[in-house]
């Protein structure tokens, strides 16, 4: 796919991965549409950045929690630039919880979230998207191909986002490809102390923490060269999920 000039939707935008990968594809020539929640101070710097370096782009603030509003946005975006040809599902939360500390209300908020949401901004944008013959990179995590007891409600909402991605994959071909990403240590939490990013560097075979650089380029590839890709989830883990 030639993205010059092609619309795409970058949920969560405003912050971590989502705001690199919304960058990224500015620099490609792109029209984004920067979801954002709370994070609405860093989608305006974004979108003011973009605008400075001769682009376009839009905020659009939606609590994705709620599926009406997840369906409604990338009509929204559709109606407000005329097209959409790609769908980044970005937007998640990570919270430190074990199995037995999980209350109903915790569980809800990350599957509502991290899971419910992808599944409703998708059929939000199917229409679009055929049109368009689009594509829809989904943000997984290696939490969603392991069994991670610490963060029990995201790896479960995680491992949903891989199979709906293959469902999503078969339901909307042939004229959408859908596929994942599966980052690993990439972007490691600011409270993490030079200790523990040494254990996350130490349990990757390459030895070291990945960047958010390696997830956009697999963006890029899954994007702008793999028109023949479809159902599939890269891992960006520097082979940490060989061990």
């Amino acid at each position: 796919m030639e993205l010059r000039g092609r619309v795409a939707l970058v949920t969560g935008a405003g912050r971590r991965l989502g705001r690199e990968m919304a960058r990224a594809l500015a620099g490609r020539g792109m029209t984004i549409a920067i979801h954002h929640h709370a994070s609405a101070e860093g989608a305006r710097a974004l979108r003011d950045e973009t605008v400075a370096a001769g682009g376009r782009a839009e905020c659009f603030a939606a609590d994705l929690s709620d599926a009406e509003a997840a369906r409604a946005l990338p009509v929204r975006v559709a109606a407000a630039f005329g097209r959409l040809d790609v769908l980044v599902n970005s937007a998640a939360v990570m919270h430190r919880l074990g199995f037995e500390e999980t209350t109903p209300q915790q569980y809800d908020a990350v599957l509502g979230l991290n899971l419910r949401s992808v599944f409703f901004c998708t059929q939000g944008a199917a229409p679009a998207l055929r049109a368009a013959q689009g594509k829809v990179v989904n943000l997984a995590d290696l939490a969603g191909l392991q069994p991670w007891p610490g963060f029990a409600a995201h790896s479960v909402s995680k491992a949903g986002v891989v199979m709906l991605t293959r469902v999503l994959a078969r339901s909307l071909a042939p004229e959408v490809t859908v596929n994942a990403i599966a980052p690993g240590a990439v972007l490691v939490p600011e409270e993490y102390d030079a200790e523990e990013r040494e254990r996350l560097a130490r349990a990757a075979p390459l030895g070291r923490l990945g960047s958010p650089g390696d997830v956009v380029a697999a963006l890029l590839y899954l994007l702008e060269s793999a028109d023949f890709v479809t159902g599939e989830v890269l891992a960006v883990d520097g082979g940490r999920l060989l061990r």
